[in-house]
């Protein structure tokens, strides 16, 4: 069975503090167990985007996996919200709003997170107590 067939998948930009802020409150709302994480720029989840038709260079959204399917941007943002239930899963609600209307926000922040946020030289390593949530 593969990873992604029991668990959803979170891939970030792992230089990114945006990025690994967004995993953290993941990682601290995920009471239930259901998902994973992995920086976008290691190895093994390299190996999993292959099954996806994902460039191997690809560093540009947050990307989300679910069995056989795979949500980029907004859509993923908004799908993570949902599946973290409780007060967070009212954020869905953005659904509704086309798609190129949630990207286009999405896709402006993303171009200025390293400015706004600031970058990491290499990738986060996982705590001790974080381990068993990335890949």
């Amino acid at each position: 069975m593969r990873i992604q067939d029991k668990y959803s998948i979170v891939l970030f930009d792992g230089v990114c503090n945006l990025c690994n802020n967004a995993v953290d409150f993941i990682i601290r709302k995920d009471k239930n167990d259901k998902f994973k994480v992995g920086a976008l720029q290691d190895e093994a989840v390299k190996k999993i985007l292959v099954d996806y038709k994902v460039k191997k260079d690809y560093l540009d959204s947050l990307v989300l996996i679910e069995r056989n399917e795979i949500y980029y941007k907004s859509t993923a943002a908004l799908k993570i919200a949902k599946k973290l239930g409780g007060i967070w899963k009212i954020f869905y609600a953005g659904i509704i709003l086309p798609a190129s209307w949630r990207d286009s926000i999405y896709d402006w922040i993303a171009e200025n997170r390293y400015k706004w946020y600031g970058k990491k030289e290499t990738c986060r390593l996982p705590t001790p107590e974080e381990k068993a949530k990335f890949l």
